[in-house]
C-alpha cells in the first residue's frame, strides 16, 4: 500500500478491510510490551500514591519513559482565584496525601507566600504573565521544577495552563476536575 499524505498507514476499508484490520490490530499487540504482573501491580500501587488512575499513570509512563517525581498546580487548579478563597478540604487532602513534590503556579494577584502557607505545598512561585513570550514562559516554568520536566504532570484549568505542558515540555496535562475527582 502506497502512502498517502494524511494516512496513517493502517487497515483500508475495502472489500476485505476485516481482515485487513483483523491483521492489523494483532500486529499491533505483538509490537506493545508485555508487563510481568508484579511490575503491573507496582505500578498500580504508585498511580494510588500519586492520586492518579492507573491508566493516566500508564499513559506518562509510556510516554516518557519515566516515573514522576512532581507534580506542578496552577492556582486555578487549586481553586484560590482570590485572596480571601480557601483551599478546598477534599483538595487540601488530596495534597496532603501526594507521595511527590507539589508545586503551585500561582496567578496573580495572589502572593505565593500566603498560598504556601495556606496549602500542603513543597513550593509556590508566581506564575508566568498572559503577557510573557514562549521563551520566558518555558523559563519561568522550568525554574519553579525541582528535575526535568519531563517528570512533572500539569493540574490545571484553562487552556493556558494546557500550553505549559508542551512550553516546558512536562510528562502531561490533566485538568483539576479530573485530577481531583472524587
Amino acid at each position: 500500500m502506497g502512502s498517502v499524505i494524511g494516512h496513517n498507514g493502517g487497515p483500508t476499508l475495502e472489500p476485505g478491510a476485516s481482515w485487513r484490520r483483523h491483521a492489523w490490530g494483532r500486529a499491533r499487540c505483538e509490537l506493545l510490551p508485555v508487563l510481568p504482573i508484579e511490575v503491573v501491580r507496582l505500578r498500580v500501587k504508585r498511580a494510588a500514591e500519586l492520586g492518579l488512575d492507573y491508566r493516566s499513570y500508564a499513559s506518562v509512563r509510556a510516554a516518557t519513559g519515566h516515573d514522576l517525581i512532581g507534580f506542578l498546580f496552577s492556582s486555578n487548579a487549586l481553586r484560590l482565584l482570590r485572596a480571601s478563597d480557601r483551599l478546598p478540604e477534599a483538595r487540601r487532602a488530596k495534597l496532603a496525601a501526594l507521595d511527590a513534590l507539589r508545586i503551585a503556579a500561582v496567578q496573580p494577584p495572589l502572593d505565593p507566600n500566603r498560598v504556601l502557607r495556606a496549602a500542603p505545598l513543597d513550593a509556590a512561585h508566581a506564575a508566568p504573565g498572559l503577557s510573557a513570550g514562549w521563551g520566558e514562559t518555558r523559563a519561568r516554568l522550568r525554574d519553579m521544577l525541582d528535575g526535568p520536566a519531563d517528570r512533572y504532570l500539569v493540574v490545571g484549568d484553562t487552556a493556558l495552563e494546557r500550553d505549559w505542558c508542551a512550553t516546558v515540555r512536562a510528562a502531561g496535562y490533566l485538568p483539576a476536575d479530573r485530577y481531583f475527582a472524587g
